[in-house]
């Protein structure tokens, strides 16, 4: 996610081990450097933390394990790590434990041996978790049983939650009279924001008092509309403040072998804030909107998408009720790996 989790820990791959942490669980977190810098070693957040160099990493994961003997090896955050985590737990006869947030396959369609020694490494681990019920069914191909848990996604526990609206656009300097309908995220084309670009003629037709915000990253071959403001990169702990000011904010994706499968922590986020979401129609978001079904709009669709952003507009009152959090998916994570030992 371009993020380093030493400097700035951020999302499930921090805050499932530290609430373990917390709860008295002895947790080491092994970390690869994708820039072979030194090699670290240090303590934080009630857990023991190392980063290695790509050369050296297997070497530090293997020493790690032999030296405390753990109950569990779990491979977090991409392929790479759930075949690492397989082959050093079956090296010492240990338990694995292997967790995925999107279709790590779709990532590199190209790459069959790295799909196979990922698949290997599904077959063979202990427990499978993941972040939504069809991401689950595809890496455990059909077979959820006592070795596969849902653990949902959720928004960081850095102040998402309902904030007064004026106050954050004032933050912000964002216009404060009129709707803003928001995008947060990169702008890049296989997330399919054409169909936002398309959409928000429709939109202004309507409704003219519109304005269309947006902040991440924009790639060189997108063409913003002059429609769009674009904030560029907002910093973590202003988050929760951009979304707040927002009316509506509109997570965009495709119906492809990635979109299917993508669990958009925008929408825990935005959700957690009590602010209305339209959201592309896929297996993964029908199943975190599954109350909330005409948020949903099929994809590749700009004239259902402007419906649906009208719709939000004029039903402001979003109830968003048992958002997930980090301690809520914490609880069923803690209890899959419990109840797997013997």
């Amino acid at each position: 996610m371009g993020k380093d989790l030493v400097t700035s820990p951020y999302g499930r791959f921090f805050h499932l081990p530290r609430i373990l942490a917390e709860r008295g669980h002895q947790v080491s977190i092994a970390l690869l450097d994708y820039e072979n810098g030194v090699e670290l070693g240090f303590n934080a957040h009630g857990m023991r933390w190392s980063s290695s160099p790509v050369l050296a990493y297997l070497a530090a994961i293997q020493k790690r394990i032999a030296d405390s003997r753990p109950d569990w090896v779990v491979g977090l955050s991409d392929t790479y790590f759930g075949i690492l985590a397989a082959r050093a737990a079956r090296k010492h006869g240990l338990r694995v434990c292997i967790d995925a947030y999107d279709n790590y396959e779709s990532y590199m369609p190209w790459a069959k041996p790295l799909h196979w020694l990922w698949r290997t490494a599904l077959r063979r681990a202990d427990l499978l978790t993941a972040a939504g019920p069809a991401l689950i069914a595809l890496m455990s191909e059909g077979q959820e049983s006592k070795r596969t848990a849902i653990v949902p996604m959720a928004a960081d526990p850095i102040g998402f939650e309902p904030r007064d609206k004026l106050a954050c656009r004032q933050m912000l300097q964002l216009p404060v009279d009129g709707p803003l309908v928001g995008y947060c995220g990169s702008m890049h084309r296989s997330r399919g924001v054409d169909v936002l670009f398309d959409a928000i003629p429709l939109v202004l037709a309507e409704r003219p008092d519109v304005r269309f915000i947006h902040s991440g990253r924009t790639w060189k071959d997108v063409l913003l509309p002059k429609s769009i403001k674009s904030l560029g990169y907002i910093d973590d702990d202003k988050m929760p403040v951009l979304l707040n000011s927002m009316d509506v904010l509109v997570v965009i994706n495709r119906a492809s072998s990635f979109g299917q499968y993508s669990h958009p922590v925008k929408l825990y986020e935005a959700m957690s804030c009590q602010v209305p979401v339209v959201a592309t129609r896929t297996g993964a978001t029908e199943w975190i909107l599954d109350r909330h079904r005409d948020s949903l709009v099929e994809p590749e669709d700009p004239r259902d998408l402007s419906v649906a952003i009208l719709r939000a507009l004029t039903e402001p009152d979003a109830d968003y009720r048992s958002v997930p959090t980090w301690n809520s998916s914490c609880d069923i994570f803690e209890h899959a790996l419990s109840s797997a030992l013997p």
